[in-house]
């Protein structure tokens, strides 16, 4: 690849014994005087110019074109990248592996100089330009010639053969003529396979949002987004880095180099580096030479180009994506509006992934406290039912998956008699647990008086009214066993109402009242039961008449009667079980909504 400084147009000179010729004088007027094979090869050269829009396959016709009027032996199309201010080689016959990878910046070897001036030169002998690159000890000719389109250089067509003095000035006047109907050329098919690309962007933009929207783990997510980068931009090191909670740090969060993932918990002030000025000054930051760059941190000292944008959510900078390449000028105005354009989207799939994340841990340790609080509200439970001569107890208790608000309790009265509480307290999970503990402490700070089961009702209620909690109630069936004399007093504020069994006949205790909490200054009423040998009791909770099937019939306080009558005269632990396993029946597998208790009491 050669060069020498262009003549004025119509002279000649020699230089070492070579003839230097160049013909700008017909290029002024190039159609003058074309001899009919030339007519016939621009007409060929026109057609097989417009009739594709694929670059290579352009470049390849163009070659082919070129060589019918010209034999040479080696053959390449240089295209300019502007911003690099350097010549890619984007098509060539002849040249080695080596060369045909090089890259030449404007001003560099015959090429170079071509571009800088955009002027055509023609060497006869190119060991005596001072502007040769001697890539191939072989080449002795070279001619060279710019590529402009609407006055913009876009490249050099660059013929070189091991004869010295194998092109004449007429192949420099053809090649010169054909230059600007390839250059248009070339720029159609470039802008054709820029929008072709500008439209699969797009569909690629659109499926990597889809995609990065529905990933809610963040580490997951940060990997994914490199790795989805890589259908739009080669790069060769990157990495995200986000804001610290105070905003001033920026902490590497993934990083990629090499083809392999990193993890290294870099922190860099925002006060430092080109990373920190991309969040300081909330633009996009494009380095085309890191080693030109005073703000550049050395941290890859492979890295000569950087491309760093922010990202933004709701108003506000939260992290950086940073993408680095070891060659010069990698990154261009199309990297920078695909990633800002899916930076935003980034931004927000990061931000929602954590919040997930904060959720999912709030959630892990609401699991945690919630299983505490059930442990504790199990505890408050008594263990087993008080044992008397005259009746036995049973109690089962089986809570829903979440805190419900069932409560019972069995009081120490004094000698052969006993306090059985059992409510419900208003709402579920911790609320209703911590209400429930509320309810129960009162409960048994007042039952040292021993007071009758509507007094403890009135008591209650008023102890919570002046502990009053906005759309928190108990219901609640308080009764007294005196097993002396087989008798059962109750009270009830609106619990379900206890079940009375003899000779199989059923009624219901039909004592009312209130919820405590509810109202001031309420009394209650009191109902006193005698019973007799064989008689049977059942208090129950709401979530056993409640319980329903698949066809949303509920159990019912029928079922109920029916199953305590069939089963009275057995021992209270089997009639409770009986019901347990009848209601479990009757849900036919369905999930328990709310707790389900039992407290039956069968006289001997």
């Amino acid at each position: 690849m050669s060069s020498q400084s262009p003549t004025s147009p119509g002279v000649s000179k020699v230089v070492g014994g070579s003839r230097v010729a160049e013909a700008s004088a017909a290029v002024a007027s190039p159609e003058a005087g074309l001899a009919p094979s030339d007519v016939a090869f621009f007409m060929r050269l026109t057609d097989a110019l417009n009739t594709t829009l694929d670059l290579q396959t352009l470049l390849q016709r163009t070659a082919e074109l070129v060589q019918t009027v010209i034999p040479y032996r080696i053959f390449a199309i240089f295209l300019l990248n502007e911003r690099a201010r350097e010549l890619r080689m984007r098509f060539q016959i002849g040249h080695t592996p080596e060369v045909a990878r090089g890259r030449l910046p404007v001003g560099k070897g015959v090429v170079g100089e071509v571009a800088r001036t955009r002027k055509p030169m023609l060497l006869n002998d190119v060991s005596t330009s001072e502007f040769y690159i001697d890539a191939n000890p072989d080449v002795r000719s070279e001619l060279a010639v710019p590529l402009i389109a609407k006055n913009r250089l876009i490249g050099v067509i660059d013929i070189e053969n091991e004869q010295a003095g194998f092109f004449r000035p007429e192949h420099l006047s053809m090649l010169t003529m054909t230059a600007s109907r390839i250059a248009q050329a070339i720029e159609n098919a470039r802008l054709y396979t820029r929008i072709s690309r500008q439209a699969e962007t797009l569909e690629v933009l659109n499926e990597i949002a889809t995609e990065i929207g529905a990933i809610l783990e963040l580490n997951r997510l940060l990997e994914r987004v490199g790795q989805l980068l890589r259908r739009l931009i080669d790069y060769q090191m990157f990495s995200i880095m986000l804001l610290d909670e105070h905003g001033e740090t920026l902490i590497t969060r993934y990083a990629w180099r090499f083809g392999n993932a990193e993890a290294p918990m870099r922190r860099i002030p925002i006060s430092s580096g080109l990373v920190g000025a991309a969040v300081r000054e909330w633009r996009a930051i494009n380095v085309p030479d890191v080693r030109r760059e005073p703000r550049y941190l050395q941290v890859n000292p492979e890295t000569r180009s950087e491309l760093i944008v922010p990202l933004f959510y709701k108003g506000k900078v939260t992290g950086v994506l940073d993408l680095e390449h070891s060659r010069t000028a990698f990154f261009n105005e199309e990297h920078e509006r695909m990633l800002t354009t899916l930076g935003a989207q980034i931004a927000i799939a990061i931000e929602n992934a954590r919040l997930y994340q904060a959720v999912r841990t709030q959630e892990r340790q609401l699991e945690k406290d919630m299983a505490m609080a059930r442990e504790v509200q199990l505890r408050l439970l008594p263990s087993a039912p008080p044992e008397h001569k005259n009746v036995e107890m049973a109690v089962r208790f089986l809570p829903a998956r979440s805190i419900g608000g069932d409560l019972f309790d069995f009081i120490d009265y004094g000698a052969g008699r006993t306090g059985i509480m059992l409510g419900d307290v208003s709402g579920k999970a911790a609320p209703a647990a911590l209400f429930a503990a509320l309810v129960s402490g009162i409960m048994r700070s007042e039952a040292q008086q021993h007071p009758a089961p509507a007094e403890m009702l009135r008591l209650l209620n008023d102890a919570l009214q002046e502990r009053r909690l906005d759309s928190q109630y108990v219901v609640m069936v308080f009764a007294v066993w005196n097993d002396e004399n087989r008798t059962l007093q109750v009270a009830n504020s609106g619990a379900v109402q206890p079940i009375f069994c003899r000779a199989g006949e059923s009624l219901p205790v039909k004592a009312e009242g209130f919820p405590l909490g509810m109202f001031p200054d309420v009394t209650y009423e009191e109902f006193n039961v005698a019973t007799q040998p064989g008689d049977a009791v059942v208090f129950v909770s709401d979530g056993i008449l409640d319980a329903e099937n698949g066809r949303e019939e509920m159990y019912g306080q029928e079922r109920l009667a029916s199953l305590l009558c069939a089963h009275r005269g057995r021992p209270a632990q089997e009639i409770a079980d009986a019901i347990l396993a009848d209601v479990s029946r009757f849900q036919e597998g369905r999930d328990r909504f709310d707790d389900e208790t039992i407290i039956v009491l069968s006289v001997r």
